[in-house]
């Protein structure tokens, strides 16, 4: 081939190129509210901008907040938004919980494929305590919308089995007693120092806040305290992550029985951004430990894949 057929040939491919280039993406899918609603059981409504949502109204339980009783409307309602993507859809929302109500709603997002993003309170003074569960993921449509119709079949079929909140996890109360630090130690691969009668487990990490070095000191940590005795103990802790590290750490907690009561942040504007998971747990003291080792070997696995991920 000539060089002039070989000019040609390049310039028609680089128009080819550029054109390709500036061609408009094909729009995703719109989603069928018809597919939402069958799929979920709710009756969807369609924004402007294409987004179909469903909601529900918790007017199961009466709540009084500062000593008012609060309206379903004013901030009762647990919601979701389907929007359309290139992979099918992405859901997004918010679930009110009671608390004898978080592992049985987090539980059915789990198994549903849908992940948990955060869980908090909007209210101070509230009676019942209530709690917001916000849920999301990405896939097809009717699958997404089945998870959030199981999440919320699991709350209703915890309220129908018992009208009320609960005002305990139930069990055995653990009572103070003694505990062996180096048997806990021992599972979880980190000291446990004893002080007061509670030996708890500090793991620091590393990051970065307006230019600054921060670390353990400044409270980059995750930690387990265990009181009670070998034979009765509670755990209570919190679980530092980045977000590749949220999801596994939570199903790694629910799937060694501990209660999660929180996932939020504890500042902003740091490098990576962190994220914080607050647990809960009652047993013999080798339990809880290993069920909290489970969680920090899925977090170092986690950390593992964004690591190699980052590498590539």
């Amino acid at each position: 081939m000539h060089f002039r057929q070989v000019r040609s040939v390049l310039f028609v491919v680089s128009i080819l190129a550029c054109a390709a280039a500036a061609a408009p993406a094909l729009a995703a899918e719109p989603v069928d509210p018809q597919a939402i609603a069958e799929a979920s059981g709710a009756k969807p409504t369609v924004a402007d901008d294409g987004v179909v949502r469903i909601g529900w109204s918790r007017q199961d339980v009466e709540v009084t907040v500062d000593g008012m009783v609060l309206p379903p409307a004013a901030g009762l309602g647990s919601w979701a938004a389907f929007t359309a993507t290139d992979a099918g859809a992405m859901v997004m929302g918010d679930t009110v919980v009671f608390q004898d109500e978080v592992d049985a709603a987090m539980d059915a997002a789990f198994a549903h494929g849908l992940e948990v993003t955060g869980l908090h309170n909007h209210f101070f003074y509230d009676s019942p305590k209530v709690y917001f569960m916000h849920i999301g993921g990405m896939g097809e449509p009717e699958p997404l919308a089945a998870g959030v119709k199981a999440v919320w079949e699991a709350i209703r079929a915890v309220r129908a089995a018992r009208p009320q909140p609960a005002s305990g996890f139930g069990g055995d109360t653990p009572v103070p007693g003694e505990l062996d630090p180096d048997a806990l130690a021992e599972i979880v691969g980190h000291p446990a120092p004893v002080e007061g009668g509670v030996a708890k487990i500090t793991i620091g990490r590393e990051g970065r806040m307006h230019g600054q070095p921060i670390a353990a000191s400044m409270g980059l940590t995750t930690w387990a305290a265990f009181s009670g005795s070998d034979a009765l103990a509670a755990i209570d802790g919190d679980f530092i992550m980045t977000a590749d590290e949220v999801q596994p750490v939570l199903r790694a907690l629910r799937k060694a029985g501990l209660h999660v009561v929180a996932l939020h942040n504890h500042m902003t504007g740091e490098q990576p951004a962190f994220y914080f998971t607050h647990f809960w747990g009652k047993g013999p003291a080798a339990e809880l430990a290993r069920g909290f080792r489970s969680a920090l070997d899925a977090q170092a696995a986690a950390a593992d894949v964004a690591a190699s991920r980052a590498a590539h």
